[in-house]
């Protein structure tokens, strides 16, 4: 853990101001970011105040006005080379996730192609925006249902996936006529700009995309205007429930629309007739991505009492055989750090909870240097342990045992948010009961990893507001306005 790691990136694509009406804009001041594996400074980034973020809000209006004019083929053309550059770019671009975000670089070059996969897919639905002709019921006049954008969007979006989750929202908007403002986590601004770069180079007219990064301390004034500013028309953030609520509560004011994609809490539940060696595989895939720390992750494992000792021996033989723990540029590298020290105190605490109300530790249970910790496997874990409560956002896998489905269903759904869940079974009646039951937007059956642009991605419950992707998440760009035509003569 010692070893020096540099980030080589070239040049254009380390950019460290921000990025407003096309120009590169310095503040006042600036803030380091961390490699979260060495603690050691990459760059400093421009710390972006209020001011800032009123010149994005003001350039994203301006721009607004000329952007809606485009024909839908003419922002697709745009869309898609923005996309063939993020491909073109895909090795600096994943390196950079690595070193801001902790992931191994297998999972960020993943996340850049996930990332660019939503602006081809939304350079395709540009084209796809429909309206309707709707019978009338009088002979004199022709009814229409038209499909307008919005208007300025601010977008606020999280440090887990710091590539991924502008595209996902800047695409549909883009797609849709909308401008966009950015302000990316504290953590993990260097992605956000080089997206800002990679826009200016495939000719997305300035004012259009514009990225305003800050620091923790001054986020909470710059997401003050951009959910208040009577110029932002709809707000779309990723992120807590807890600071969701606050946005919303910011938004309220001036009535925005607003799409809000917050925390999880998943069940993975393990019925007695599932594959269990399937089972496994997804569970390694849907807990330890990104050591844990995605709102989809598996935060809750109910494995039925008929196979639990059999996939437990399974579950914990597959953890010794493939995760691998180390800095994300390392090649053999499978589970990152934490993105910071206070992550690893969370998961900590949720352990030693756990452990004194009864639970064993199977595997791991320790944290190790900086913000590093050991893939923990826990048995014997009941309800009232806060790992059953709250969402964890990290390497931490307990498991509790039941006996009956209607007990497993009771449990998963004893939560206020429902993003995600999971589950294995082969029994085809019991497949569609359960799929229907689960109190979640994203529903997993024999599957681990779901996430799709061709598909919904959104929860229930606290867990948010609205869809992103699939060919319902450009509507939350567009407003539907009604034209009647009338004094036709019949």
């Amino acid at each position: 853990m010692q070893r020096h790691y540099s980030l080589d990136v070239s040049a254009p694509l380390l950019r460290t101001q921000g990025y407003v009406d096309g120009r590169w804009v310095s503040a006042a001041s600036v803030f380091p970011v961390l490699d979260p594996a060495t603690g050691e400074e990459i760059a400093r980034v421009s710390d972006c105040g209020p001011a800032e973020a009123k010149q994005a809000v003001d350039a994203a209006y301006k721009a607004f006005h000329s952007w809606k004019q485009y024909s839908a083929k003419e922002r697709s053309v745009l869309l898609r080379k923005w996309f063939d550059l993020l491909m073109l770019h895909k090795e600096d671009l994943a390196k950079l996730i690595t070193f801001e975000c902790g992931k191994p670089m297998q999972e960020s070059l993943g996340e850049i192609a996930y990332s660019a996969s939503f602006l081809e897919w939304f350079s395709e639905e540009a084209r796809r925006v429909y309206g309707d002709v709707v019978p009338s019921p009088a002979k004199d006049r022709k009814l229409l249902l038209l499909k307008q954008p919005v208007g300025v969007s601010s977008i606020i979006t999280p440090w887990n996936f710091p590539s991924a989750m502008i595209t996902r929202k800047a695409g549909a908007a883009l797609a849709a006529g909308c401008t966009v403002v950015v302000k990316p986590a504290e953590d993990t601004p260097l992605s956000a700009l080089a997206l800002a770069e990679l826009a200016e180079q495939a000719g997305i007219p300035a004012g259009v995309f514009n990225v305003v990064p800050c620091s923790r301390e001054r986020t909470p004034s710059v997401g003050e205007v951009l959910c208040t500013d009577p110029l932002v028309a709809k707000i779309s953030f990723t992120g807590s429930t807890a600071t969701g609520k606050v946005l919303l509560k910011l938004a309220a004011d001036t009535v925005k629309k607003a799409s809000m994609e917050l925390g999880g809490h998943a069940p993975f539940i393990v019925f007695d007739s599932a594959d269990v060696d399937r089972a496994v595989v997804g569970a390694m895939a849907s807990k330890f991505r990104n050591s844990g720390q995605t709102c989809v992750c598996s935060n809750r494992f109910l494995v039925q009492s008929g196979i639990h000792d059999h996939f437990l021996e399974k579950l914990g033989r597959a953890m010794d055989a493939e995760l691998r723990l180390g800095h994300g540029a390392e090649p053999g590298t499978t589970q990152g750090p934490l993105i910071n020290t206070r992550a690893a105190e969370k998961v900590v605490h949720q352990v030693s909870d756990a452990v004194s109300r009864g639970a064993k530790v199977l595997r791991g249970g320790k944290r190790l240097d900086g913000s590093f910790m050991e893939p923990t496997l826990l048995a014997g874990v009941t309800t009232d342990m806060i790992c059953t409560q709250e969402e964890t956002f990290g390497p931490l896998l307990p498991v509790i045992r039941f006996n009956t489905e209607e007990e497993a269903l009771a449990i998963a759904n004893a939560s206020n948010v429902g993003l995600a869940g999971y589950f294995y079974s082969q029994d085809v009646s019991q497949i569609w009961r359960v799929a229907e039951a689960l109190e979640v937007g994203l529903v997993g059956v024999n599957e681990g990893l779901l996430s799709t642009p061709e598909a919904t991605f959104g929860g229930v419950k606290q867990s948010g507001l609205g869809r992103e992707g699939s060919k319902y998440g450009i509507d939350e760009y567009l407003e539907v306005k009604y034209m009647c035509f009338g004094g036709l003569k019949p």
